[in-house]
């Protein structure tokens, strides 16, 4: 067996994951609303556990970040609404699992591997993207607890989510040595917030904080060490972005390979026209490659390695820069007909383009791999 070949055992849970989300979850993504939080769907996904696998229970806090990605890389080659909503319950929900004190894991973890409680991560401000550590949301300091005062922005499940992990400026000109974490209910007093209409069309908020009130034990982890909370979900999560950018090429590929099969012109198959022919062997050879940089990292940090930041960089660089050229040259295979609405590759070439962003955008992770050659 070769180094990143899948287990028996893995390539079984691939297949039931891909069969559920054909046959259950697909369905009930589609339909939806566009924009908004689709219980019904995060509901199924908990009742066919498939969210109770992102936490493992007794034992450990964590998932294997190989299990992760091979969750969402085969939900994202049948449904990329039910992998991003999986993936969002992840995210919002680790930082309270990593860091949180033990009744607020009984809290929320349960009704999230549930399908009872949305979660969000809130760490993006208007003047705080890719350096998280400007952040500016305030975190004041009272007798009960503190006072959260500021914006968050482009925060997905926002601002439908029962609960958000917000990070927060607790100490002033500190840099990332002044952000805490904290856990906040949505229902807190103060709390407000409001859609925003994005090209792929996911749950994503802005919420406004005016004085919302936070206590001692909704404190993640240490104070002013928030950072770290966020790097931690991150760390771990990173990857398997690369896993779901891997799923949406996927997809595209063997769809591409069908039509190519099929489609007819100049007398023969487009197969057989070698520009389409090398496209085909150019896109595959992408995934593959993609699918093994994303296997190795997540490997990586299964077997505790501690220089993960380089690995994980190039998996989901990598990955999702294959994943758009992937998906637009099979929207160029299939010509016109890819560009109408409803068509998967129409679909999935407004899924492709935001995974270059978040998480740290393809900019950010050549910093991070050109500064780890010198480590």
């Amino acid at each position: 067996m070769t180094a990143f070949a899948l287990t028996p055992r893995q390539r079984e849970f691939t297949q039931e994951v891909r069969t559920l989300g054909a046959e259950q979850l697909r369905p009930l993504a589609e339909s939806g609303t566009p924009g908004s939080v689709n219980r019904e769907l995060i509901k199924t996904m908990g009742s066919l556990g498939l969210l109770a696998k992102l936490f493992p229970g007794i034992g450990t806090r964590e998932a294997a970040a190989m299990d992760l990605c091979l969750l969402r890389e085969s939900l994202a080659t049948q449904s990329t609404e039910a992998e991003t909503a999986l993936a969002l319950q992840g995210l919002g929900t680790y930082p309270v699992l990593q860091s949180g004190r033990d009744e607020m894991v009984q809290r929320w973890v349960p009704a999230v591997a549930a399908g009872d409680a949305v979660a969000a991560f809130a760490l993006t401000e208007p003047d705080a993207g890719s350096d998280a550590a400007a952040l500016s949301l305030s975190a004041e300091r009272d007798t009960e607890g503190w006072r959260l005062t500021g914006e968050k922005i482009w925060i997905s499940n926002a601002p439908e989510a029962d609960f958000y992990t917000v990070f927060a400026r607790t100490t002033p000109g500190a840099g990332a040595r002044g952000v805490s974490a904290f856990v906040v209910p949505a229902d807190r007093t103060g709390l407000s917030g409001k859609h925003l209409d994005m090209v792929s069309p996911h749950p994503i908020g802005k919420l406004t904080f005016d004085g919302v009130r936070v206590h001692d034990d909704e404190l993640l982890g240490n104070l002013d060490h928030g950072f770290r909370v966020a790097m931690r979900t991150l760390d771990l999560f990173r990857p398997s972005v690369g896993a779901f950018a891997v799923g949406m090429a996927q997809a595209a590929l063997d769809a591409a390979v069908a039509h190519a099969g099929t489609r007819v012109a100049f007398g023969g198959p487009l197969k057989d026209q070698q520009t389409v022919s090398h496209t085909l062997a150019e896109m595959a050879t992408r995934t593959e490659a993609a699918r093994l940089l994303v296997y190795a990292a997540a490997s990586a940090y299964d077997a505790g390695e501690t220089q993960l930041a380089g690995s994980a960089a190039m998996a989901k660089l990598f990955a999702t820069e294959a994943a758009q050229f992937v998906v637009d040259a099979a929207v160029q295979i299939h010509g016109a007909r890819a560009l109408q609405r409803g068509h998967l590759l129409e679909h999935l070439y407004r899924e492709v383009r935001a995974p270059r962003i978040y998480e740290g955008a393809s900019e950010i992770q050549r910093t991070i791999i050109a500064r780890e050659l010198y480590r």
